[in-house]
């Protein structure tokens, strides 16, 4: 075989093959990265949740990626019904081998799809506590009260139980305060009313709550359940521990610590 025929017969064709493979491939990615930004777009104006917008474009840029990697190989002569099969075992034996990740995969499917919270919102979830700062298709990521980060796995915390403490525009807080039993008990309850009517934080619907709650061991126990805005939460229940112990010292009435009388018997 002569060069022009060697040429023509077999380098002529695989450079064009090469080129269009190439010319498919980069016009593909291009493509795809157009219709992710478009699908971005519209359901960002659809006021979806932010989280679940870049969990579908990553799955959707993925997917169409694959599909362009595919039609480049077609276009080299390789058949891709085999590496369609080989993708699909080569799958399975990674699902097998991987099922702890792919059950956190699933995890996160599910939290980002369902939603029991969303960013910003401060939850307690899979042993951890604090505000969410991320959720991936693999972990959640959270940040404590202590500016910690915390990196969660999304199978333990649709595995246990999650506590969202922002789901809620209201909270209400409950509290116990104990007086002795030598104490007034009228004149205790009208104190405690008297600190939850002077806190504007405090929202008049639903009322709030100060009755006497347990005659306990040690101490007579009144429980106080106002009802605030959550971000106002730990804010009055601090604030009202420490005015409840003020204006107690102030009127003279004591709160007790746990106490036991013990009587002796003398025998003659």
């Amino acid at each position: 075989m002569d060069a022009s025929n060697l040429w023509d017969t077999m380098i002529l064709p695989w450079i064009i093959r090469i080129v269009l493979a190439a010319a498919i491939f980069y016009i593909g990615r291009a493509v795809v990265k157009i219709v992710v930004k478009v699908v971005d777009k519209f359901m960002t104006a659809r006021a979806m949740d932010e989280i679940l917008v870049r969990f579908l474009c990553s799955i959707l840029r993925w997917v169409l990626l694959l599909f362009v990697v595919i039609a480049a190989l077609s276009q080299l002569g390789i058949d891709t019904t085999s590496l369609v099969a080989l993708l699909g075992a080569a799958g399975l034996a990674i699902g097998l081998s991987l099922q702890s990740s792919l059950g956190n995969f699933a995890a996160g499917v599910m939290l980002i799809v369902f939603r029991p919270f969303t960013k910003g919102h401060f939850v307690e979830a899979g042993g951890a506590m604090g505000v969410v700062e991320k959720i991936s298709i693999f972990t959640t990521t959270l940040t404590t009260p202590d500016n910690k980060e915390v990196i969660v796995p999304n199978g333990a915390i649709l595995g246990s139980n999650i506590t969202n403490f922002s789901a809620r525009p209201t909270r209400r807080v409950d509290m116990v305060f104990g007086i002795s039993y030598g104490d007034d008990i009228r004149k205790a309850k009208t104190l405690l009313e008297e600190i939850i009517a002077a806190d504007d934080r405090i929202l008049p619907e639903p009322a709030p709550v100060v009755a006497l709650g347990e005659l306990a061991d040690s101490s007579v126990n009144f429980v106080v359940r106002p009802w605030v805005n959550a971000a106002d939460y730990w804010a009055v229940l601090w604030d009202t521990n420490a005015a409840v112990k003020l204006k107690f010292d102030e009127a003279g009435i004591s709160i007790p610590f746990p106490q036991m009388d013990v009587h002796l018997d003398k025998s003659e």
